[in-house]
Parts: C-alpha cells; sequence; structure tokens
C-alpha cells in the first residue's frame, strides 16, 4: 500500500485499526490509495462494526479529498471518452473499467457520510446501514477488478473522471444535501442504466461481466433506499417537507437535470416516489 493510509496486511494493524472508533477506522479507508488495499480495508472495518469488535462511533475529522492511486489519470467528465459495448473485447473492457472506477469512489462516499457527519447525532442504525453499503461498494470493485484481470486489463488503464467526488465536495456542508445528491440522483441514475447494459453485454455474448453487473445492480437498491429512509428521516428532524425539499436541493446541488428514461420499478423498490424526481427531468424543465 502505498500513500497515507493504514497498512492492514499484519495482525497488529488490524487489531490498530478494530481498537479505533468508527469514525477514525472509516478514515483509515479514506486515507487508503491503493484501489485493492481501499476495498480489503473497508470489508475488515465493515467486519468489525457487524462483529461488535467495533463499538464506538467516536469523532474524526475526514480529508477534503480521499488517497487515490497514481493511474488512472482523471479528466473533466467531457474529456472522457463515451463507452460503447459490442462484440469487441476493448468496449466492453473499457465500460468495467468505469463501473470499477465509480465502485471505487462509492467506497469513499460511504465511508466519507460516516465519518463526515457524525456531530448529526444519528441514530446507531445510520452507522449501520452506511458500512454495508461500503462493504458492498468494496465487494463490487473486487468483482470487477477480477473480471478486468479475466480480460487481460486492470484498473488504471484508461483515464476517468472525478465526478462522483465533486459532487461529494459540493456537499460535504449538509448531510440532508449528501443524501439527496448521492443516493438519491447519482446511485438511483445507476439503477437506470444498467439494465440496459447488462442487456448489451448479453447479446455480445458477455454473460459473466453481465452476471456481474445484474448483481451491482440488485444490491444498490437497497443503497438508494437507505438514502431515501434517512432523507426521510433527517427531513422530519428538521421539520421539513421531503418532497420539496428534495427537489430543492437537487435544483441547488447537482448541475443538469435528471434525464429518463426512468428504472420505475428499481425506483420503486427502492422507495423513491416518481413525485419526488420526474418534475426535475429534462422533460419537465
Amino acid at each position: 500500500m502505498t500513500g497515507l493510509g493504514l497498512h492492514l496486511s499484519s495482525d497488529s494493524d488490524r487489531s490498530r485499526v478494530m481498537s479505533m472508533a468508527l469514525a477514525s477506522a472509516a478514515c483509515t479507508v479514506l486515507l487508503t490509495s491503493g484501489p485493492g488495499d481501499k476495498a480489503t480495508a473497508a470489508m475488515r472495518v465493515a467486519a468489525a462494526w457487524r462483529g461488535g469488535r467495533i463499538t464506538e462511533i467516536g469523532t474524526a475529522t475526514p480529508p477534503d479529498r480521499p488517497a487515490r492511486p497514481d493511474r488512472p489519470t482523471l479528466r473533466p467528465p467531457r474529456e472522457v471518452p463515451r463507452r460503447r459495448i459490442g462484440a469487441a473485447a476493448q468496449g466492453r473492457i473499457a465500460l468495467l473499467h468505469a463501473l470499477a472506477h465509480i465502485e471505487l469512489n462509492a467506497i469513499d462516499l460511504a465511508f466519507d457520510i460516516v465519518a463526515r457527519f457524525v456531530r448529526e447525532a444519528m441514530p446507531r442504525q445510520f452507522y449501520d446501514d452506511w458500512v454495508a453499503v461500503g462493504d458492498d461498494e468494496a465487494r463490487h470493485y473486487l468483482m470487477l477488478a477480477d473480471r478486468l484481470a479475466e480480460l487481460g486489463a486492470s484498473y488504471g488503464d484508461f483515464v476517468a473522471h472525478d465526478g462522483l467526488w465533486q459532487a461529494a465536495e459540493k456537499t460535504a456542508d449538509d448531510l440532508l444535501a449528501r443524501l439527496a445528491i448521492v443516493p438519491m440522483v447519482l446511485e438511483a441514475r445507476g439503477l437506470d442504466v444498467t439494465p440496459a447494459m447488462v442487456a448489451r453485454l448479453r447479446a455480445a455474448g458477455d454473460d459473466r461481466s453481465a452476471l456481474i453487473l445484474q448483481t451491482i445492480h440488485d444490491e444498490e437498491i437497497g443503497h438508494v433506499a437507505a438514502g431515501v429512509r434517512w432523507f426521510r428521516f433527517v427531513c422530519e428532524r428538521r421539520e421539513l417537507e421531503p418532497k420539496r425539499t428534495y427537489r430543492n436541493l437537487v435544483r441547488d446541488r447537482f448541475k443538469g437535470t435528471l434525464k429518463p428514461p426512468f428504472n420505475r420499478a428499481s425506483r420503486d423498490r427502492a422507495g423513491l416516489p416518481v413525485a419526488f424526481y420526474e418534475p426535475l427531468s429534462d422533460t419537465q424543465r
């Protein structure tokens, strides 16, 4: 492992992390630069929290930006080539690389919400949910990284963009804004686009990659559901009407419009009502 994170390869290092409060342990994930090491650190912290070896939430100051590997090169979203799925392996590899980049960012997003907003004094179930999300995202990253390796590629082989962490920076001051934008806009968008990618991968004969994406899609429904659940909780605590508050936050904090078609079935399963997002779509503006 390189960079600022803790080395978690030895028994003593693992014991040191397990003796931390949750917020500090979450920061060790954020400060780990190696992609595989970050995923492993996330899964170890999650296992320790679930198993009762980490019990206190504590406080910590997360970094403004998580540690990142030297590769891939990050560019503005408009400068990243569009990915086309076809019979050629290169297009499918580029797609899987882009998704691995998203999942790596998602590990940091989950553990950042754990560490950054502890002063909100949220119920313990809030931390249960977001640690579980981070655990899922770590597993998703490793699934995609393994598939890239099977195809003769690795994470870092293609350029990527920094749009996900830019969304985190824009919502670092307010838990309600973070919940509205990250799970309820960005992850919900993943529910919209993944079924078509699965179908194209199957049409190209890549059932292995299609199965991975389907697994990710199905588990991301629970991530969006966690966002909706805690968004409503915070709205109730602050005596705010959820639907109006969501629309205002998206208009204020999200650049652009919400793009249909929406995956109504998956969004409904996540508890995200159409009345929240359809008025924000580019067909309604």
